[in-house]
């Protein structure tokens, strides 16, 4: 049987082969009822367009590429899912690294989507210093991650988010309150230690930061945080940077016979669905992952048409109650 040509298309729904050609490579004006005929007839005949020629043709793969330091993580998982949704709705195909806080395998990756020659990078990454990024001469944009001045950031208000927690906590009777944070890869990631240890001082508190690997392996995270209760039975308010730590914390607690929220209150950071499918009862600062995956694809859409780029974009948090915190009483 002889292969399908565009030709062949065209002619069955009765439209020109430039016509196929515009729907195939999204170019020029098409209504909505051109498109879904032409598309209809390719998949009636199955047809399938030759990528290298698209490729030739509009310069682009339609191939993006993101970096997430661990999927398994129930922030970077459902950032990804996000992110790939979005994009596979605008036309586009992903290709998604686990990077795993591994520089080489980072880099690894990077060469790879660089010899697939993706259209564009988006960086969530915790590795720095990567000669890939400074040399990359296409479209990235980092989320929550600082990699070189002219790459553009999209955030939570990561200060702003630790600086409500810690407050809340102090507004609801709690005051020996331990912070845990994980070990900052650079400067530009300690914002939630920062904004926490300025809050307590303002209120005259003693701030108390414990530090973890983020990829630390969980036995030696539930060693530290045994020995945060050991140093400091007394604590009575925990801020968690993530909610993976909070719910640990969480459990232990309630090993040691803390009464929550009685004896202790506990809040966390970032409100995934993961996180309140299975910490329901955990207070949460929630970072907007929608409104993150959105503004991306709106940056990354303008840095594709060489547009001019804000240095960052910086999106509000909320607070999610739970039975982890003392009801409000000024309420």
């Amino acid at each position: 049987m002889a292969k399908l040509r565009l030709e062949d298309v065209a002619e069955a729904a009765g439209v020109s082969k430039a016509t196929v050609s515009r729907v195939i490579n999204r170019r020029g004006y098409l209504s909505k009822k051109t498109i879904n005929l032409v598309e209809r007839t390719m998949k009636e005949l199955n047809y399938r367009p030759n990528a290298i020629a698209q490729q030739m043709t509009t310069g682009k793969t339609q191939l993006i590429g993101i970096l997430v330091p661990n999927v398994a993580n129930p922030f970077f998982g459902e950032l990804a899912s996000t992110l790939e949704n979005h994009l596979f709705k605008m036309g586009y195909k992903v290709l998604v690294g686990n990077a795993q806080n591994d520089a080489a395998k980072e880099s690894r990756y990077l060469q790879q989507l660089l010899n697939h020659q993706v259209d564009a990078l988006i960086i969530a990454t915790h590795n720095h210093n990567i000669e890939e990024y400074q040399n990359a001469n296409l479209p990235i944009i980092a989320i929550d991650r600082y990699l070189r001045q002219d790459i553009p950031v999209i955030q939570s208000d990561n200060y702003a988010g630790a600086k409500l927690a810690t407050e809340t906590l102090i507004e609801r009777g709690a005051t020996k309150i331990v912070h845990t944070d994980n070990l900052p890869s650079n400067q530009h990631d300690t914002q939630r230690k920062e904004a926490y240890e300025a809050t307590m001082r303002a209120h005259r508190l003693t701030p108390i930061t414990y530090l973890t690997d983020f990829y630390g392996d969980q036995a030696q995270r539930v060693a530290t945080f045994n020995q945060l209760f050991d140093e400091h039975p007394d604590v009575n308010g925990i801020f968690a940077s993530n909610d993976t730590d909070a719910a640990l914390l969480l459990q232990i607690a309630r090993q040691r016979n803390y009464r929550l929220p009685d004896d202790l209150q506990i809040i966390g950071y970032d409100g995934t669905q993961a996180s309140q499918l299975l910490a329901p009862d955990l207070a949460t600062i929630v970072q907007p992952i929608a409104k993150m995956a959105n503004a991306t694809i709106d940056l990354l859409e303008l840095q594709l048409k060489k547009q001019t780029l804000p240095a960052s974009v910086i999106l509000p948090v909320t607070l999610r109650e739970g039975t982890t915190l003392r009801k409000n009483k000024r309420r």
